[in-house]
């Protein structure tokens, strides 16, 4: 069956303060599927992340999302795109003066013309999905790290989004509570019918959640490919980062400045 692509990048290139942070990169997602993209820190990640949801333009290429090419879009253009996709941020992002409930309804109030009670039966129901339905009235001060993580997704799918897009999904969080967040992205993927993109240096996370994965080095895609594929790939930046080994392609044992351009090229 032909897939259909739903993020296409192309010959994208981002240059900051004179140094290419993005190089090229040529990267295709599918629908329904979960794409991770991994490297390590100043690869250009979150970087790239920020061009697939229109929050940099590139100095050259172009990002199409959902058909549309970002780069050529205006203001309110944009913000109709917008409204197609959810983001799990790194920190989870909550308002601190809101309730969980009022977190999670935020972009149906901004968004739609939902009647109250409406959008209250579509935070519950966002809510159970992830696990915490009867949380509405908490404020986020009296919620776990995961927990907040949680909240922050079921803000992310309120809209009912094409795709979501995480940033560090398990960052900061223990080994039980990041398989639980692993197994909600896995399990909304499939019983939402959406398309996940995550960008992680997790590697327990990598290979339980994703179906393909590309390799971000020096801001190049420098491998890509299903997750046995690269678990067993024979590029050495890749088994690298895999196994975490200090030995590789990448040397830490150098001053810093040397090591910086390592990573970041």
């Amino acid at each position: 069956m032909e897939k259909t692509p739903v993020i296409e990048i192309k010959d994208l290139v981002k240059i900051f303060d004179g140094r290419r942070v993005l190089n090229g990169v040529n990267l295709t997602v599918y629908k329904g599927e979960t794409f991770v993209l991994m490297g390590g820190s100043g690869c250009g990640k979150s970087t790239l992340l920020r061009h697939m949801i229109g929050s940099y333009k590139p100095d050259t290429g172009s990002v199409w999302l959902m058909g549309k090419n970002l780069t050529t879009l205006n203001e309110d253009q944009m913000d109709e795109v917008k409204k197609k996709f959810g983001m799990l941020f790194q920190s989870a992002a909550l308002f601190d003066s809101m309730t969980v409930g009022e977190n999670v309804a935020l972009p149906l109030r901004e968004h739609t013309k939902l009647d109250d009670s409406v959008i209250n039966i579509v935070v519950k129901m966002k809510l159970e999905l992830v696990g915490l339905r009867g949380f509405e009235n908490l404020m986020p001060s009296q919620l776990s790290g995961g927990m907040k993580k949680r909240v922050g997704l079921a803000r992310a799918i309120a809209m009912d989004p094409e795709i979501v897009f995480y940033d560090e999904p398990t960052a900061g969080l223990d080994p039980i509570v990041s398989g639980v967040i692993d197994k909600l992205i896995s399990d909304l993927t499939k019983k939402l019918s959406i398309t996940s993109v995550v960008v992680t240096h997790d590697m327990n996370s990598v290979f339980r959640i994703a179906d393909r994965i590309a390799m971000l080095h020096q801001g190049k895609i420098v491998a890509e490919g299903t997750k046995q594929e690269i678990e067993k790939s024979n590029n050495g930046l890749v088994r690298q980062f895999v196994k975490g080994d200090a030995d590789g392609p990448v040397t830490f044992f150098k001053d810093k400045g040397d090591y910086l351009k390592d990573l970041i090229g």
